[in-house]
């Protein structure tokens, strides 16, 4: 018996790359899975893909095609999936692209479809699925939920060619850890992965090479490498976590402490209000002649030739 028998979940962008395997590996591990996709001729042949490779392999699988970031298409990926399975216990939210520039160039169009992709894509399934489970535990039903999102390591350090998809995936950590705050009085978890692998993502520009396959031996950014621990939280072993955050990729998982505070610095001339002397004079402890812009701060340092 499998760790996830009977339990279904949806898988949103699961025609390829991280969410196929995520759908691969949760349907070997008993799941019953429905497979999102944007409804346009590629992603629709993937999609369906996906769940041919599930039945074949002997799982279930329905495809549902939509726009995961729109409220009726969202709505009715719930709909399907309750009619065609009975109940939704674990919702993945994966779906996501890039359109990379920078902050000069980087038009209202590109920030705001990177935007609702991904952070609105999670907002209206993360609510249906809230609410779904929400419902069914105030009926005092069986309920089983579990919520996983998908963020980056561009949410801490920020991405210079990237400004769109840094703060989308920013705003999931904070949607994220909310939910779990609120639905944690239903045994609901809410957890984010960060996966670094190679997708359609990253295939292209300066990390191409970074996350490609290489010619023989283990292929560390394989993304069914990040799949298990999808499989993991979606399982009732994972039923005491919530509210993390995990760095995955390879062989290897991080978890992520919530950011440090240092101590305060507090005015000598006691309650007064600051001048810029004294924040100067206070605060160069910190920012002394060894502290360097950028490379020190709450940045990803950068290493320079």
């Amino acid at each position: 018996m499998s760790n996830l028998d009977g339990k279904v979940a949806i898988v949103t962008g699961a025609g390829r790359g991280l969410g196929r395997e995520e759908a691969l590996d949760l349907a070997a591990n008993g799941a019953r899975v429905v497979i999102n996709d944007i409804d346009l001729p590629d992603a629709k042949e993937a999609a369906h893909q996906t769940a041919e490779d599930i039945k074949a392999a002997g799982g279930e699988a329905l495809v549902v095609l939509g726009d995961c970031a729109d409220t009726n298409d969202s709505q009715n990926l719930m709909k399907q999936t309750i009619e065609t399975f009975g109940d939704m216990n674990i919702m993945v939210n994966n779906a996501g692209f890039c359109r990379d520039n920078t902050i000069f160039n980087m038009s209202d169009e590109e920030f705001d479809s990177v935007v609702r992709v991904h952070l609105r894509g999670h907002f209206v399934n993360m609510r249906n699925a809230a609410a779904y489970w929400r419902n069914k535990a105030k009926a005092g039903e069986e309920m089983y939920g579990r919520l996983i999102s998908t963020s980056s390591e561009a949410f801490l350090y920020g991405s210079a060619g990237q400004p769109n998809y840094a703060s989308a995936k920013a705003g999931i950590i904070a949607m994220t850890m909310g939910a779990a705050q609120l639905l944690v009085r239903y045994g609901v978890t809410c957890n984010v992965i960060m996966p670094r692998a190679e997708t359609d993502m990253t295939k292209g520009g300066a990390t191409a090479a970074m996350f490609a396959a290489p010619d023989e031996g283990f292929h560390f950014y394989d993304p069914a490498n990040v799949a298990p621990l999808v499989s993991y939280l979606g399982s009732e072993q994972a039923g005491h976590i919530s509210g993390e955050i995990f760095i995955v990729a390879g062989n290897m998982v991080n978890v992520v402490e919530r950011p440090k505070v240092l101590p305060e610095h507090v005015n000598p001339e006691g309650l007064k209000k600051w001048t810029q002397q004294g924040l100067h004079d206070s605060l160069s402890s910190h920012f002394d002649e060894n502290y360097r812009t950028v490379r020190d701060g709450f940045s990803m340092p950068i290493e320079q030739g």
